[in-house]
């Protein structure tokens, strides 16, 4: 399936954020909370956006499952630090 140049574009600005952006901060806030820290309230905004960003390219997505690998495991990370954020909020101070 060949791809529209409106996805090409989505595609060429999604994985420019996602590497150059998104993954780092992603990476450095499961640092933090395999720390046992918990995160903040520029954290959490952080992560409201990814989410809110993952859910409008969606619909790319099943369009292009070529990109559902990548898509699973970003979501996964994403997971894995909303879990750990969640069980060290749990934790007594």
């Amino acid at each position: 399936m060949s791809m529209s140049q409106q996805d090409e574009g989505l595609v060429e600005v999604v994985l420019e954020r996602f590497s150059t952006q998104r993954l780092p901060r992603a990476l450095a806030l499961k640092e933090k909370v395999d720390r046992g820290e918990k995160l903040d309230e520029y954290d959490l905004n952080f992560l409201q956006e990814v989410f809110t960003d993952a859910q409008k390219i969606h619909s790319f997505i099943d369009r292009h499952p070529e990109y559902q690998e990548l898509a699973a495991m970003s979501i996964s990370l994403y997971k894995e630090i909303s879990d750990k954020a969640l069980e060290n909020e749990k934790k007594p101070a």
